[in-house]
C-alpha cells in the first residue's frame, strides 16, 4: 500500500509547483487577477508580492504532503474506502486554502494598483487584429484520426473476439488493483469504452477549435510581440492536446483489450502511469517554457508606455470569474494561472459546459443498463 502513498504524493508534486509558481506563469499585463501596464510587471513591490505567495504555497503544500503521508500511510493504509474519502477531502481541502490565500494577495494587489495611480495619464486601448482568426492558431484536427483508427481497431478486435470476453466484465478497480464492480456482457456493456474514446476525441477537438476561436487578448504596449507570443502559445497547446488525445485513446484501447487478452492489470497501471506522467511533464514543461497567452516566450520588446490595456477589472468577479454580459465571448484566457475560462453572464456558455458535463456522466450509466 506505500506504493500507492508515493504515487500520489509524486502526482501531488507537479501540481503543487504549477500553483506555487502561479504568478509568474500569468500575463506580464496581470497579476493576482488585477490588470497592470506590463512595465510595471517587474516593479519590486510586485516581486516582493510574488515571492511571499510563493513561499506562503509552498510551506502550505509541504504541510498538505505531510499531513497526507502521516493519516493516510500510517493509519489508514488498509482502508480503501476510508483513503479515497481522505485523498478527496485533502484535493478539496488544498484548493479551498490554495484559493484564499490568493485573494490575499488579490486584495493587496487592487489596493496598490489604486495607491500607485498606474493608469493615470495613460490611454487605455483595445487592440484587435482584423485578421487575426484568419491565421493558423491551432493545428488541424485531422489529426485525430490517427485517434479514430485506434478506436476503429478496438472495435474490430472486440466483435471479432466476441466470444472471448468473460460473461462478466470487470469495469472498475480499487487502490490495489481489486476489481469492485462488474458488468454482464453485451453488446452494450463491451461497447462503453469504444464510446468513452469516441466522445473523449470529439472533446478534444471542440477543445482544439476553442483555442482556435477563444478571445483576442493582445497587449497595448506591445502590440506586434503580443500577437506573435499569443498564436504560440495557442500552437503549442493544440499540440499538447492533440498528443494527448491519442495517448489517453491507446490507453482505452489496452483497457479494452484486457477484457479479451490476458493482460496483467500491472501492465495496465505501469502504462497508466507512463501515459500520465507524460502528460504532466508536457503541461509543466509547457507552463515554464510558454506562459499564458506565450507571456513567457522571448521577443524583442518595443513598449508605449503612454497607452495600457483597456481597464476591465470590473468584469472580473475576484479577479478569476469573467462575468460580462456585453462580450459575446464564449471562450477567453485566464486570468490567473495558464488556460482557458468562460463568460459566466453568457448562456450558451453555460450550456456548453452542461452539455458535456451531462454526456459524460449518462453515457457509461446508458450503456452499462
Amino acid at each position: 500500500m506505500n506504493h500507492i502513498i508515493w504515487i500520489s504524493i509524486i502526482l501531488f508534486i507537479p501540481i503543487f509547483f504549477i500553483l506555487i509558481g502561479m504568478p509568474y506563469w500569468t500575463r506580464r499585463t496581470e497579476s493576482f487577477g488585477v490588470s497592470i501596464p506590463s512595465d510595471v510587471f517587474m516593479d519590486e513591490k510586485l516581486k516582493k508580492m510574488r515571492k511571499q505567495y510563493a513561499s506562503a504555497m509552498t510551506a502550505f503544500s509541504i504541510v498538505i504532503l505531510f499531513i497526507f503521508y502521516f493519516i493516510v500511510g500510517k493509519y489508514l493504509s488498509n482502508d480503501e474506502e476510508t483513503m479515497g474519502i481522505v485523498l478527496l477531502i485533502t484535493i478539496l481541502g488544498f484548493m479551498i486554502i490554495s484559493f484564499l490565500i490568493y485573494i490575499v494577495f488579490h486584495k493587496q494587489m487592487k489596493q496598490l494598483k489604486e495607491m500607485e495611480k498606474w493608469n493615470e495619464q495613460r490611454q487605455q486601448k483595445i487592440i484587435l487584429q482584423t485578421n487575426f482568426y484568419q491565421q493558423k492558431l491551432t493545428h488541424s484536427n485531422y489529426w485525430f484520426l490517427i485517434a479514430f483508427a485506434i478506436v476503429a481497431v478496438t472495435l474490430f478486435i472486440t466483435f471479432t473476439e466476441y466470444g472471448r470476453i468473460p460473461e462478466r466484465i470487470q469495469i472498475q478497480y480499487d487502490f490495489f488493483g481489486g476489481v469492485n464492480n462488474w458488468v454482464e456482457k453485451s453488446y452494450r456493456s463491451v461497447l462503453i469504452m469504444p464510446i468513452t474514446q469516441i466522445y473523449m476525441i470529439a472533446l478534444c477537438m471542440f477543445i482544439n477549435w476553442m483555442i482556435g476561436r477563444s478571445k483576442q487578448q493582445l497587449n497595448a504596449q506591445n502590440p506586434d510581440g503580443s500577437i506573435k507570443q499569443d498564436i504560440i502559445f495557442r500552437r503549442r497547446w493544440s499540440v499538447f492536446l492533440i498528443a494527448s488525445g491519442i495517448l489517453l485513446t491507446a490507453l482505452l484501447s489496452v483497457i479494452q483489450l484486457k477484457f479479451i487478452y490476458s493482460i496483467l492489470t500491472t501492465y495496465v497501471t505501469v502504462i497508466s502511469l507512463m501515459i500520465t506522467t507524460i502528460m504532466i511533464i508536457g503541461v509543466i514543461v509547457l507552463t515554464i517554457t510558454t506562459g499564458q497567452g506565450g507571456s513567457r516566450v522571448k521577443h524583442v520588446r518595443a513598449t508605449d508606455d503612454t497607452v495600457i490595456n483597456r481597464d476591465d477589472d470590473q468584469y472580473w468577479k475576484l479577479g478569476q470569474f469573467y462575468f460580462n454580459r456585453k462580450d459575446p465571448s464564449l471562450f477567453l484566457e485566464k486570468r490567473f494561472g495558464v488556460g482557458w475560462t468562460i463568460n459566466l453572464a453568457n448562456p450558451l456558455a453555460w450550456l456548453t459546459l452542461l452539455g458535456i458535463i451531462v454526456i459524460v456522466a449518462g453515457t457509461p450509466i446508458i450503456l452499462s443498463r
